[in-house]
């Protein structure tokens, strides 16, 4: 396994979400104007939506103002390649209170909100099998949210049970991208399962093991704040990568921010040949001084 600080080699070409020709737009409803533009304006998103060619509109609203009262249903009903669909909210912060799954057959979808603290996606389950808890799946390649908290609610488990695993977000497809998205959970909260992602200036909290898989993933400007777990003796870890042979797989951390409360890991290796790379980042004094933790591995940590 190999952890270690230097810059990063791998990259991600998220530039190509400009050719995505679905779009699913989760957008707040404002009263009167904003910078100078109609709420309608804002809601419709021109610029986000003129040079995509799209040539539908489906909106689900929650309050029965649209096509359909929930994104799954949205998710499910439509096959056509052009579309965009337009979430209104009409609180200023809500929730949308369901669990979402975005299937193989569904590429290149474009979730929007309005921002990490005032859009979220809601769920509250645990379960022994971690993708079976998550609030959001996404399995389809080339998916981009934007402005969205992911949440799972489920209360706290006793620890080593099938009820301490809560994801928030699953993201097992190829070509995924999140920007300004905030990830919420206790323990293993983002499951960056495989693929090439891209996160940029998200937020993601949690206690032991909340960042994990084997993706092939940038965090670019990320905040990542830790809860202790009161539960364990042990120290918490902030990463636990998978990675079982020497592919091309890793975590890349590039400007990040890490604090919270306790002490933890950087990262215990979940793989023989886990591997994660922090690069310009600020570390606080609740990361452990040791650094890492090999888990069950024994090998070079250095």
């Amino acid at each position: 396994m190999a952890f270690c600080s230097s810059p990063p080699t791998m990259s991600l070409k998220a530039a190509r979400i400009a050719s995505f020709a679905t779009i699913l737009i989760f957008a707040l409803s404002f009263s009167g104007h904003v910078d100078g533009l109609s709420a309608q304006t804002v809601i419709d998103s021109p610029l986000l939506t003129q040079k995509i060619g799209t040539n539908r509109t489906i909106k689900v609203d929650i309050n029965g103002d649209g096509d359909f009262t929930s994104v799954q249903e949205a998710i499910n009903a439509d096959s056509a390649m052009y579309k965009v669909m337009i979430f209104k909210m009409f609180q200023k912060n809500s929730s949308a209170r369901e669990k979402i799954h975005i299937p193989k057959n569904k590429p290149y979808i474009f979730m929007r909100g309005n921002g990490k603290g005032r859009t979220a996606i809601v769920w509250s389950q645990s379960s022994a099998n971690n993708k079976a808890s998550a609030t959001f799946t996404v399995e389809a390649p080339n998916f981009v949210a934007f402005g969205i908290s992911f949440k799972n609610e489920a209360p706290t488990g006793t620890a080593f049970t099938s009820q301490n695993q809560s994801v928030a977000a699953f993201v097992g497809a190829d070509m995924a991208a999140f920007y300004h998205c905030g990830f919420y959970s206790t323990h293993n909260t983002l499951f960056d399962y495989k693929g090439r992602h891209y996160y940029d200036n998200c937020y993601i909290q949690g206690s032991i093991d909340f960042i994990f898989g084997r993706g092939r993933s940038i965090f670019n400007s990320c905040e990542v704040f830790v809860i202790a777990d009161m539960r364990v003796d042990i120290l918490g870890s902030i990463t636990a990568h998978n990675r079982e042979s020497e592919d091309d797989s890793g975590f890349v951390f590039i400007k990040g921010k890490f604090y919270g409360i306790g002490n933890v890991y950087l990262g215990r290796a979940k793989g023989a040949y886990s591997r994660v790379v922090f690069a310009k980042s600020y570390l606080s004094k609740t990361i452990a001084p040791k650094g890492w933790t090999s888990w069950s591995y024994a090998g070079n940590t250095e």
